[in-house]
């Protein structure tokens, strides 16, 4: 199959790396040039374990090209996963801006090509969104009809950044939203090679699953974080108390985020939280549980900053700045928010991150650093020895082998707060 991927950020590019790898020819679309040029070269433009390897392999093999235009992706496929961002407005509801951008692009293409077409939206987006906006300006853009000129189908991603090829190739579930049973068997038919269940359903509840799924996650680590503070203050070990709850499968479902930590961040589970409130704020909702998760996530980045201040130390070494470990992501990092805490109180902070330092100087983050987050960016270093050793208090952000070795080796000569596993009393 020939297929479009619009917007090449890690969803589209992990996305359009395993299509490829696959026997898929791939055609990726992205207005940054930096992006496109990185993957005709056999680059990754995102920091991905094993994502570089495929993609130098595919682009060799010629089964994946990056192109900046729109038209002429949509003539030489014919499918397109639009992979584009859906990031969160002051509002708290989603910004479509650049989803509507790239719909216009399409219908316009679409306009000019004969055959029948099928857009997958694989951005996430509210339930309503593809019947309501996407659908029409496709519509508008091309002067043809869906259903009979085109297809529009959901196909949510559920891919963690750090994991996205496992996630990808292994995943819980597939989610194909459909109005046909023609769309359901192509995108059944795209998927066949995926091992597990594929779930099959109607276009808007594709679209609810997303958010479903990352309120429920950003639930867990909250009630985790909770419990876990409590605990502490009770004497009991926070990682034995629920890696004994999580013993049970039945009722407690999954262990995956239920252990005490860190707040949450990313470009997920922050938004998509803000979205679902803005939307019962519009219907007149009450919903408290779900209004108190960002207040409960800003308490844990509270109680980082004060058990830091409560050292009485002015020197501090920050293991860890992006939002999650093995990736280079500063979107909604709570680790960023703690740091500009801390710079604000005086505090002469020196931070560690090997992926945002490789970022800092290639990566897709280089833009956001230098133009949101210019003074943390001069706060980098990288060696971490270095910042070990000009440190009084060393905050260790992310649960790695090559932070966790270095403990028992310092801790008797440095003051270690770990965030990652449940921290202060």
């Amino acid at each position: 199959m020939k297929i479009a991927i619009f917007g090449l950020g890690y969803v589209g590019t992990v996305t359009g790396a395993c299509l490829a790898g696959e026997g898929h020819i791939v055609i990726g679309v992205d207005v940054n040039r930096d992006k496109t040029r990185a993957i005709m070269k056999g680059r990754s433009p995102v920091i991905e374990k094993g994502l570089g390897e495929i993609l130098s392999t595919v682009v060799k093999k010629k089964r994946f090209f990056a192109v900046p235009s729109a038209k002429d992706a949509i003539m030489r496929t014919d499918m397109a996963l639009v992979c584009v961002g859906t990031p969160a407005l002051e509002t708290g509801t989603i910004n479509t801006r650049h989803l509507e951008s790239v719909m216009k692009e399409i219908g316009s293409a679409l306009k000019k090509r004969e055959g029948f077409y099928t857009v997958v939206v694989r951005s996430t987006v509210l339930p309503g969104t593809t019947e309501e906006i996407i659908i029409p300006m496709l519509e508008g853009a091309s002067g043809k009809k869906t259903g009979r000129d085109f297809a529009v189908c959901v196909n949510p991603e559920f891919m963690r950044e750090g994991n996205s090829l496992e996630d990808f190739y292994r995943p819980a579930k597939t989610i194909i939203g459909t109005r046909t049973k023609r769309e359901r068997t192509l995108l059944l038919n795209l998927y066949s090679f995926v091992k597990s269940p594929v779930v099959a359903t109607d276009i808007r509840t594709a679209e609810a699953c997303k958010y479903l799924d990352n309120i429920f996650h950003a639930m867990k680590i909250c009630f985790a974080n909770e419990i876990g503070v409590v605990v502490a203050h009770m004497g009991v070990e926070a990682g034995a108390v629920m890696e004994i709850f999580c013993r049970d499968k039945v009722s407690n479902i999954s262990t995956r985020y239920l252990r005490p930590g860190f707040a949450f961040g990313g470009s997920c589970l922050p938004k998509d939280i803000k979205a679902i409130l803005y939307k019962a704020k519009s219907k007149n909702l009450d919903v408290p549980l779900l209004e108190s998760i960002l207040r409960s996530n800003d308490m844990h980045i509270q109680r980082a900053f004060r058990s830091i201040m409560k050292t009485g130390k002015r020197k501090v070494g920050m293991l860890g700045l992006s939002f999650k470990p093995d990736t280079d992501d500063l979107r909604e990092s709570q680790m960023v928010r703690l740091a500009e805490l801390l710079i604000g109180k005086g505090v002469k902070l020196r931070i560690y991150d090997k992926n945002v330092s490789l970022a800092r100087i290639t990566g897709s983050n280089k833009s956001y650093i230098e133009r949101e987050i210019p003074h943390i960016s001069s706060l980098l270093s990288t060696s971490l020895s270095d910042v070990i050793k000009k440190s009084d208090v060393i905050v260790i952000g992310h649960d790695i082998k090559e932070f966790k070795r270095i403990i028992g080796r310092i801790r008797k000569t440095k003051i270690i707060i770990d965030l990652t596993h449940g921290y202060e009393k």
